[in-house]
């Protein structure tokens, strides 16, 4: 199997890996149990909460609920971007949210499923080394108060003192525990087989191509996934189905050496790591 460490290193970052096949087990791993910040990654775990309160009848999904315009998240997609007040159910947020990483969508949904809910979850299911720390515009006041400004830094000594950056102060997982939650969806174990397969089905439905999926450019192999991006931070995590039934699931944090904003061989490079764990399981 490649060199994990030497891609990562080529590719200009640290990276950790978690791979494994839901069915048999096997697995790959490179720091698969080291903390990792989680950033826009954690909406998944917001979305497994709010399928299970769908589940217990605790929330509706059809609910509409009103966002007005001053109340928008920074954000580059979706409701984030939007000029007037929005009015849309609990599932179309969700699925905005997963789909574009829409920061107000995930904000709209924390509101009514609420972060403690979401911690309680990820105890309840042994997912230990995940922690939710704040909501998207928590997130990025933190941001703001620890640089001066509004826009993302990319000098390296502002950067260095990023709260946000730091896994112990912010959105905290491994890439075992993601995989693990990961599973637990694919297996209709992290709620109802219904809500199971809406899950499946929205994160099936992520329109970036560049990250995960760059590494499986076949029409008959299937990638569904969350992204996760700050100023030196690509993450992906995700499923890969092969047309032979084979189904794995993978999680690739990295860490760029540089601050440029714009980080090509970082996102190219978790396409390519996942890609190196995936055959190396099917041999």
């Amino acid at each position: 199997m490649s060199d994990l460490g030497g891609l990562f290193r080529a590719a200009g970052v640290t990276g950790f890996l978690h791979a494994v096949d839901l069915d048999t087990g096997a697995e790959v791993g490179h720091g698969a149990d080291e903390p990792v910040v989680l950033a826009s990654v954690f909406k998944v775990a917001l979305l497994v909460e709010f399928f299970r309160q769908v589940d217990e009848s605790r929330l509706d999904e059809a609910e509409r609920i009103t966002v007005t315009a001053d109340r928008r998240t920074p954000g580059a997609t979706g409701v984030s971007v939007m000029a007037d007040d929005v009015t849309m159910s609990l599932r179309d947020l969700a699925y905005l949210m997963i789909a574009v990483s829409d920061n107000t969508a995930a904000d709209a949904l924390i509101g009514r499923v609420g972060l403690p809910a979401v911690n309680t979850m990820l105890a309840a299911v042994g997912l230990d080394g995940t922690w939710i720390e704040h909501d998207c515009h928590s997130l990025f006041a933190s941001i703001v108060e620890d640089t001066g400004q509004q826009e993302m830094p990319t000098d390296p000594a502002v950067v260095a003192r990023l709260r946000a950056l730091d896994p112990a102060r912010t959105s905290r997982s491994t890439p075992r525990d993601m995989t693990r939650l990961l599973g637990m969806i694919w297996r209709d174990e992290a709620a109802s087989a219904e809500s199971c397969a809406s899950m499946r089905r929205l994160l099936g439905l992520q329109v970036w191509p560049h990250r995960l999926s760059a590494g499986f450019p076949y029409d008959d192999v299937a990638v569904s996934g969350k992204t996760g991006t700050l100023p030196t931070l690509r993450n992906e995590i995700g499923v890969v189905e092969y047309p032979d039934g084979g189904r794995y699931a993978v999680a690739v944090f990295t860490r760029s050496y540089g601050t440029a904003q714009n980080q090509p061989r970082a996102d190219a490079v978790i396409g390519t790591a996942a890609r190196a764990a995936v055959e190396g399981i099917r041999g």
